[in-house]
């Protein structure tokens, strides 16, 4: 009887005990998703590289003599023809009336001797005169000319060389500052007085790597145009100093061979320069066009991880269950990055909450929508 009543105060304790209460499961992490930015697209590589002029010109004189002015300032524009330097010209304004009295001197040798000719000749018709002695005045004849050219031509060179006492520009730019002064005695073809670069318009070299090199060609084998002598690759030109490409320019030399030390190929974009404000050695960068147009798929950098040696983007199906689609990654377009492959457009990726989320899972997804060009929005919120 007492082991009974034992036995049911003990049935009773257990049941008067509170029943536990279940953990409840915690809710689906709140991600933000959005679709894809799917349009029009044209593939662009930068390069870095430098100016240089089109043209550039030592001036040197062409006489020798006594630098006699200078007809410029310091880092003036100039335009072709303009006067730079004066020689002294009285030395080759001397030499050219001697030449022009030599000149007029062997003028009338040829005239007495074409009439000299002309009598023996007459003569020689009638017999009365020797064989020997026509020959003989035939040859005084033809040195007289031969004379008459010679003076000529020391006479066209003596009016060069006077002409020469006036250096002027042979092309339009920005002159130098000037290296020798007034009274120096410059040597014809050695002493360099100054130099000039055009402005406008200007060159940018820069080298493009091999790999670049390589699928530009295959591009070009394939089909696609890239550049053409018809129809030259548009290049944006983008300052050390700027954020945003301001000029355009063509593409219109590429080297024939690779440097082999360095696998580049240099490469030459040609810029008007209508406000002279492009200068030679200055830096920049350009982007080149490396496709024609086609329809791209763009997401956020954010949006794109990393398993082991792969990238992923994490797409939110109909019943909010995450999956992951493994992508190949091309450049930065208009703030995005460009999928070359591992999605269509039309899916439901994930941009923010990566962190909390794996592959199966259920999440609650919040919709939002990508501007078509995402650099212009943050440079709007930061201002």
């Amino acid at each position: 009887m007492i082991c009974s009543r034992i036995a049911s105060a003990t049935v009773l304790a257990v049941l008067l005990l509170p029943i536990p209460s279940f953990a409840q499961a915690p809710a689906p992490p709140t991600v933000t998703v959005a679709k894809p930015v799917v349009k029009d697209i044209i593939e662009r590589d930068d390069f870095i590289g430098r100016f240089e002029a089109i043209d550039e010109v030592e001036i040197r004189a062409r006489v020798s003599g006594y630098l006699e002015k200078v007809l410029f300032t310091d880092g003036a524009l100039v335009k072709e023809g303009d006067p730079l330097f004066t020689i002294d010209p009285r030395p080759y304004q001397a030499a050219l009336e001697q030449a022009e009295a030599t000149v007029a001197s062997a003028q009338v040798r040829v005239e007495f001797a074409s009439n000299d000719l002309e009598r023996a000749e007459s003569l020689r018709r009638s017999n009365n005169i020797a064989e020997q002695l026509l020959d003989q005045r035939r040859s005084n004849y033809l040195t007289a000319r031969a004379e008459l050219d010679r003076a000529q031509a020391a006479l066209r060179n003596a009016r060069l060389d006077l002409e020469f006492t006036e250096i002027r520009a042979p092309l339009a730019g920005r002159i130098s500052r000037k290296l020798v002064s007034a009274g120096n005695l410059v040597n014809a073809n050695q002493t360099i007085l100054t130099n000039i670069v055009s402005l406008d318009p200007i060159h940018f070299y820069f080298d493009v790597d091999e790999r670049s090199y390589l699928a530009y060609s295959r591009q070009m084998a394939g089909g696609t145009r890239t550049s053409t002598q018809a129809v030259p690759n548009q290049v944006q030109l983008t300052m050390t100093d700027e954020r945003e490409a301001h000029r355009t320019g063509r593409l219109d030399f590429v080297d024939n061979r690779l440097d082999a030390a360095s696998g580049t190929i240099r490469a030459r974009a040609v810029f008007e320069n209508k406000d002279l404000f492009l200068t030679p050695g200055l830096f920049g960068r350009v982007s080149v066009s490396g496709s024609d147009p086609y329809q791209g798929v763009l997401v956020p950098d954010e949006s794109v991880g990393s398993d082991q040696d792969r990238r992923i983007v994490f797409v939110v199906g109909e019943d909010n269950s995450v999956a992951t689609r493994s992508v190949r990654l091309g450049p930065r377009i208009d703030g995005y990055r460009v999928i070359r492959s591992g999605l269509k457009g039309d899916e439901t990726v994930v941009i923010n909450g990566l962190a909390r989320i794996r592959p199966g899972i259920k999440v609650t997804p919040q919709m939002s929508t990508l501007p078509p060009i995402r650099e212009a929005m943050v440079r709007n919120s930061d201002d």
